[in-house]
């Protein structure tokens, strides 16, 4: 059963609300994407600019999954970018390197394109600050900095001391970090319907409220719902943690975690530009972080608590409640207006999974919780891929994953009991 739309700040602020029909006919098209969140309307957006004629298929909403509850951080934060670069220097050598610094910007690109070409009001906004939340963290701040100034990023970074970080936030927290003018914020499902509003244009054919039931494989295989069916030459599983498709190839790959996000009630001007005076997304160094930026309307949005378990938070603002009032002791007793969780898919050791699970049937999935600007990079390569050109979708799919041989349940307590010990690890960085 298909579900509407979750109460969160991003759902409370659509600017151009879809309502695309359900899928009640049989058709025929070029290429078949499952889910309309960042994934699949970013590759469809791809496909319909070079005349492929793409149809989505989306369970609930555009934008209901991860891409309309996460933190709106767009980042060059890559998740398992060391596990990536050690199996890439077995693929492509020395270029491994580069290639993997240059993937970090690549997102951000596509996304600033297509704001400007397609005029989506996304609130998009740049400046970004990874914080120290230990002396010994800014080690990996130096690090970033260092390479950021040696591939030419150097007057678009800069380190900050403890003393500095007045200028950027008021709170007691912080040991230093490192910031980011390149990096952006923005409303992820404002951005995700505007992108889908463009693929429409294009020609894109867009279903909601229309789960997918079966994929008949062959050489034009069938995506089936319960009142239609696509026909296509290709096919693309873009639902990450929240579908249940094609388990004989992908069960035990990826495991959800439930990610918590709030929103408070608006602040005064004067408050807002007291507590992040410039404006910048944060999040800080820890295995399991904190992330927090202002809204449009000057509201503290605030995430963390990653439970690994796979399922929901129960009281979600009394956990988050604490974090925000000692990051921000001046909104001590502030009330939280929103409050929602969101599914995102963890991947072992990190590393994005490309593939086919036959064929004519591709998969993407499993950012670890970077997905804003990963995603679009996937759906750049995904459309490559779908029309032949293979080179870096094979770099992806040719890497190593770890299968865990167990059922979600028990994938999840593993994943949970590993998690427990970055905890535990993190006393000693």
């Amino acid at each position: 059963m298909s579900e509407q739309r979750c109460d969160s700040y991003y759902n409370a602020t659509i600017k151009d609300e879809t309502n695309y029909p359900r899928l009640e006919a049989d058709l025929r098209v070029d290429v078949v994407i499952i889910g309309g969140g960042f994934t699949g309307v970013a590759t469809a957006v791809e496909l319909a600019e070079r005349g492929i004629k793409v149809a989505i298929l989306e369970a609930n909403k555009i934008g209901w999954g991860a891409t309309g509850r996460n933190g709106g951080q767009v980042t060059g934060s890559l998740s398992g970018d060391g596990a990536m670069t050690k199996q890439l220097r077995n693929l492509i050598g020395s270029e491994a390197e580069k290639f993997v610094w240059d993937l970090r910007w690549r997102g951000h690109e596509i996304i600033k394109r297509r704001v400007a070409k397609y005029n989506i009001d996304c609130d998009l906004k740049f400046g970004h600050l990874h914080t120290a939340y230990k002396p010994a963290h800014m080690g990996e701040m130096h690090k970033t900095y260092d390479e950021a100034v040696r591939r030419g990023m150097g007057d678009e970074v800069e380190l900050l001391s403890r003393q500095d970080i007045p200028r950027y936030l008021e709170t007691p927290l912080y040991h230093g970090g490192l910031l980011n003018k390149r990096n952006m914020h923005l409303h992820s499902v404002n951005l995700c319907i505007g992108e889908a509003r463009a693929a429409e244009h294009q020609g894109a054919l867009i279903f909601e409220h229309s789960p997918v039931v079966d994929i008949l494989d062959g050489d034009l295989p069938q995506v089936k719902t319960e009142f239609g069916t696509i026909t296509a030459n290709s096919v693309l599983i873009a639902g990450n943690a929240y579908h249940k498709l094609a388990r004989n190839k992908l069960s035990g790959m990826l495991f959800p975690a439930s990610l918590g996000n709030c929103a408070t009630v608006k602040l005064s001007p004067e408050v807002a530009k007291i507590i992040n005076p410039h404006d910048v997304a944060v999040y800080d160094s820890r295995f399991v972080l904190d992330y927090f930026r202002m809204t449009a309307d000057n509201r503290l949005m605030f995430g963390g608590g990653t439970n690994y378990s796979g399922r929901d938070s129960k009281d979600l603002a009394s956990e988050l409640r604490p974090a925000i009032e000692r990051t921000f002791p001046r909104l001590k007793g502030i009330d939280i207006e929103f409050e929602w969780t969101g599914m995102a898919g963890i991947v072992v050791n990190r590393i994005p999974q490309l593939g086919k699970v036959s064929p004519n049937v591709f998969y993407c999935q499993g950012y670890s919780g970077h997905g804003v600007a990963t995603s679009h990079i996937m759906g750049e390569i995904m459309a490559n891929a779908i029309i032949g050109q293979l080179t870096e979708f094979d770099l992806f799919a040719n890497m190593k994953h770890i299968r865990i041989p167990m059922n979600d349940w028990l994938g999840n307590h593993a994943m949970a009991i590993g998690m427990t010990y970055y905890r535990m690890m993190e006393h000693f960085r």
